[in-house]
């Protein structure tokens, strides 16, 4: 199998012990998904069992099973003796996604700063307030370092509002949207703006100022989702640009 950049180095394992199934296809599974989010394996790229297996040193089988566990998560999808394919880009489905996680976090926004937050759901919100309401000279610049965080920070948004039935929505919307958006911290200005919008958006929530805070959360998806997007489309082209160029990414 080839990926965006060609490379078909093997792997070898000699001197060491055979791992376990489940942790071979943990394994497998962690390295494909990489390789997804990557753009090592293109939207839209088709391959087989067979040639994953190769390309990684391994059997089908946990290469089966990390494909299905791929597979529900929206990332691939196979097809009866056909093999399987990396899930296209289709930035329609994603703007539903973001307008439902829009929905969601507005309202969860809302009744954080319209009401006291219950004792043992407020340490999440002093938890955030000690990443994002910091000194210029405090902040993080690896991206996926501020991924991470950035995530934790809407994770806890919803769940500081208290609704498990919402949160769990909300942590399937975050799941597949996940493959574009942690692209957002690609360039340094983004960073410093998602620290900036974070902190306004938790003190509004501080004051009560509901409103104000529904108002930044808005912008504050709306441009990450506009951001997002050009980065994923030039990302896009460079990928297939080096391929085609024989580079490695």
């Amino acid at each position: 199998m080839k990926t965006a950049a060609a490379r078909t180095n093997s792997v070898t394992r000699k001197g060491k012990p055979a791992p376990k199934p489940a942790s071979r296809a943990l394994e497998i599974y962690a390295r494909l998904r990489e390789d997804v989010f990557e753009f090592r394996l293109l939207p839209g790229q088709r391959f087989t069992e067979s040639e994953l297996a190769e390309y990684y040193g391994a059997s089908r089988t946990p290469v089966r099973e990390a494909l299905l566990r791929l597979q529900a998560e929206g990332l691939v999808r196979g097809y009866f003796r056909s093999g399987w394919e990396v899930v296209p880009i289709d930035f329609a489905r994603f703007d539903h996604l973001y307008e439902l996680r829009k929905l969601i976090e507005v309202h969860a926004v809302r009744k954080l700063a319209m009401r006291e937050v219950a004792a043992d759901l407020q340490g999440l919100l002093d938890r955030l307030a000690a990443t994002w309401i910091v000194d210029k000279s405090q902040r993080l610049s690896d991206s996926r370092s501020i991924a991470a965080l950035d995530e934790t920070f809407h994770t806890d948004l919803v769940t500081a509002a208290d609704n498990p039935e919402i949160l769990r929505v909300h942590a399937d919307v975050t799941d597949r949207i996940r493959i574009i958006r942690r692209l957002d911290f690609t360039y340094a200005h983004r960073v410093s703006t998602t620290y900036d919008e974070h902190a306004a958006i938790l003190r509004a929530i501080q004051r009560h100022k509901a409103d104000q805070a529904e108002l930044l959360i808005r912008a504050h998806i709306d441009r990450s989702q506009i951001e997002t997007r050009k980065i994923t489309l030039h990302r896009l082209q460079s990928v297939r640009t080096e391929a085609q160029q024989g580079v490695p990414v």
